[in-house]
């Protein structure tokens, strides 16, 4: 262990930041550009707007034209457009009433898909008519790739007690896996509820554009002039942030942390990409790169005695603290003080500067539940199951960054909206479970090699060798994502209608589950930085779509 001081300390070996000045010295043209295609783009919305508007209620033009602008990140051009539409849609629907053949599995799951993402509680004994009499799915069904890639899709967004769409689920990834079609591949790796807006909208432009080319021509050219538009606004973000963090000198001074701006900032392009949320997206960014440091703290470096300090420092949230911490800490602290002084004083200039003071409470519950963490690791007590996901739902930081994420949103935050947090809903609670465990499942090797608290795998094999079962890691893994699919049946439910808070509140707690799907799908791809992720980040934040 490396000396600190007298001090012996563990170190986890980061890797250093990949990306050097990259992001800081973007070039001057991402500005120009922000701007240069507006006019073009306010026109192309225009036709594309009055295509919407002249479809028929139902029909399978209006279904394709509804799916292929949400799918290539438009949607947010035409809310009111799709809110009309998907209405319209659902009162059909109810009816019983149906302008499509209503025996096709593409269009009865396309339909239903579309209605469920928008929160339609609409019911899934529609599929039955796809059984045959021993309650199974149809043979026929195998050889209509489109119909069961549609089937596939839809059955994502099931909740709990819909069997049928388990058993859809079941038997087209079974029969979908001897396709070689792209789509089918990048469906099967990536299902499109859990996936990442940027990252499908990206997929699915190409896809559009070279393997089933998209008849509407001033569609696909929106979708391809608005991706690049609004990523040449993230680029100037993340120049900002990049500066901010590069000043801060956090590589140089607390080098036993993750230096992981770029790969935050990418994670919160996940929680929203809209260009509404350029300020919630910069200080949720700024906050997580924060907290990542703060996690390294408590799991890496810090002593015992020093995290009594920390803990006790951060509660009191108070300048005049930082003579009793270590110098290292003393430099985190008074940055992370800093940042959230800034953050107040920004928002008092919209009169929402109460916000803060959730996001400080939110953040001390999250410190609190690290102090308890490294506590068991020092102590080597491996907690009961029950122990554990009781501190460890705060440790995965997905209810304080829920808190934060609503700090720059605009007015359709309330007081109410962030009381809704603290009271832990079940939909948090199950985007924290979503966080927590796939997070064990991927990082686990890594981080019990390095010495690092129980995770759910050690705590889950402790239990049930306490009553006298052998489990294997094999079959832990199987029970911890019965427990992640089961917490995202929870999403879907608790995003039907009529809904405890706006929809653009759950969305928030929807997208942060989704960015949890991607950075962990192989590895812990933000701490081990891989070629998923360097992809993943050239995409979105680097390459903009040829024209």
């Amino acid at each position: 262990m490396p000396k600190g001081g007298d001090i012996d300390r563990r170190t986890a070996n980061y890797h250093p930041d990949i990306w050097g000045d990259r992001f800081i010295n973007y070039n001057s043209e991402d500005e120009i550009y922000h701007g240069a295609q507006s006019q073009e783009i306010e026109e192309l919305k225009e036709e594309v707007r009055r295509e919407l508007l002249g479809c028929s209620a139902d029909s399978l033009t209006q279904l394709k034209l509804i799916d292929a602008i949400l799918r290539l990140g438009v949607g947010y051009q035409f809310e009111r457009e799709l809110e009309e539409a998907l209405q319209n849609l659902c009162d059909a629907y109810s009816n019983n009433f149906y302008n499509i053949e209503d025996d096709d599995p593409y269009h009865v799951a396309l339909r239903f898909r579309l209605l469920r993402q928008r929160g339609y509680k609409v019911s899934c004994d529609i599929f039955n008519q796809f059984k045959d009499g021993k309650g199974n799915f149809k043979e026929s069904l195998k050889t209509d790739v489109s119909g069961m890639l549609s089937l596939y899709e839809a059955a994502h967004l099931g909740v709990h007690g819909e069997d049928i769409l388990d058993e859809a689920i079941a038997f087209t990834t079974a029969h979908l896996q001897s396709s070689m079609a792209p789509q089918v591949i990048h469906a099967l790796r990536q299902p499109l509820h859990k996936g990442m807006p940027r990252l499908e909208a990206r997929s699915f432009i190409s896809f559009s554009q070279d393997h089933e080319p998209l008849h509407n021509k001033a569609l696909l050219k929106l979708a391809k002039l608005d991706f690049n538009h609004v990523q040449s606004l993230h680029k100037i973000e993340l120049s900002e942030i990049s500066r901010w963090w590069k000043d801060l000198n956090f590589a140089g001074k607390l080098p036993f942390a993750r230096d992981r701006v770029v790969e935050s900032y990418f994670w919160i392009v996940g929680v929203y990409f809209e260009p509404e949320y350029s300020l919630a997206r910069k200080l949720l960014a700024k906050i997580l790169s924060m907290t990542s440091i703060i996690d390294d703290i408590y799991d890496v470096f810090a002593t015992p005695k020093e995290l009594d300090l920390f803990t006790a420092a951060i509660d009191r949230w108070d300048m005049s603290c930082m003579d009793q911490l270590p110098e290292y800490m003393q430099i985190f602290y008074e940055a992370l003080l800093d940042l959230y002084k800034e953050i107040e004083e920004e928002l008092a200039t919209k009169g929402w500067s109460y916000r803060v003071h959730y996001a400080k409470e939110e953040m001390k519950i999250l410190v609190h539940g690290y102090h308890d963490e490294s506590k068991w690791f020092h102590n080597n007590y491996v907690p009961t199951m029950e122990e554990y996901m009781r501190v460890s739902l705060v440790t995965s930081a997905y209810s304080m960054l829920t808190a934060a994420s609503f700090l720059g949103m605009d007015s359709v935050v309330t007081k109410e909206a962030f009381d809704w947090v603290s009271e832990k809903p079940r939909i948090i609670r199950a985007s924290t479970i979503i966080g927590r465990l796939v997070n064990d499942i991927k990082s686990h090797k890594f981080e019990q090699e390095r010495g690092h608290p129980a995770s759910a795998i050690e705590c889950y094999m402790k239990e049930k060798e306490r009553e006298g079962v052998s489990v294997t890691q094999q079959e832990v893994h199987e029970e911890l994502y019965k427990k992640v699919g089961d917490a995202w049946k929870d999403i879907n439910e608790e995003c039907l209608m009529p809904t405890e808070v706006p929809r653009a509140l759950l969305m928030r707690v929807l997208n942060l589950s989704r960015v949890i799907d991607i950075i962990y799908k192989e590895a812990d791809d933000y701490t081990h930085v891989g070629q998923v992720m360097k992809d993943n980040i050239a995409s979105v934040l680097i390459h903009p779509v040829a024209i």
